[in-house]
């Protein structure tokens, strides 16, 4: 099955990218949750507007990225959030709250999706996420949690 894919999918491509895969991973996963649309002559030329979009927000190149991360690795990030009297969160931290808290601290803006956090951050105190900027950099993050 022929698709084009119109948001990033881990393992797989790009918002733009024309992909092959097995018709029951298109049909039953990609398609319904809208991480592709069917490819067809006339969604070529979407192609177009995609990567226009993501090239707007991608970090340009290999050396930006680097100087990205960079910077993330001399950041200190703190993120207040409302816990319980044991240091339990009510609820978990998410790849959004990361972003806004990069970007108020004067950390570069980042995309949220780019942003990867291996086990829920549902406690105060420092929990480490990582930052795909690039296909060849990823950077480490610390994040202080702390209660509001």
């Amino acid at each position: 099955m022929k698709l084009i894919l119109t948001s990033e999918v881990s393992g797989l491509g790009a918002p733009g990218d024309i992909v092959e895969v097995k018709p029951g991973y298109g049909r039953n996963y990609l398609l319904p949750r809208g991480y592709a649309i069917l490819w067809t002559r006339g969604g070529e030329k979407q192609i177009a507007s995609i990567k226009k979009a993501r090239d707007a927000r991608q970090i340009r190149d290999l050396g930006t990225a680097q100087e990205v991360a960079g910077r993330l690795k001399s950041l200190k990030v703190t993120l207040k959030v409302r816990a319980g009297e044991s240091g339990r969160l009510f609820g978990s931290v998410t790849t959004g709250d990361v972003a806004e808290a990069v970007k108020a601290a004067g950390g570069p803006e980042l995309d949220r999706r780019r942003i990867e956090i291996a086990n829920p951050i549902k406690s105060i105190g420092s929990h480490r996420v990582s930052v795909k900027l690039h296909p060849e950099v990823s950077a480490q993050l610390d994040v202080e949690v702390v209660a509001a």
